[in-house]
C-alpha cells in the first residue's frame, strides 16, 4: 500500500510536487520510504508503478 503524502515546491515559474511512498522489501519485510519531485500531473503515475 502506498502512503501519499505530496507537499507543494515552487521554483521560479515551474511548479513541483514531492511524492512519499511505502515500499515493502520483498527479502526483509521491512518497509522503506522512497521519496521523489516532479511534476504534478506524473505523481499518480509514479504511485501506481511498483
Amino acid at each position: 500500500m502506498a502512503k501519499k503524502s505530496v507537499a507543494s515546491l515552487q521554483t521560479g515559474a515551474k511548479r513541483l510536487a514531492k511524492a512519499i511512498k511505502m515500499v515493502k522489501s520483498p527479502k526483509t519485510g521491512a518497509y522503506t520510504f522512497v521519496e521523489s519531485i516532479m511534476d504534478p500531473d506524473l505523481v499518480s503515475d509514479w504511485l501506481k508503478k511498483k
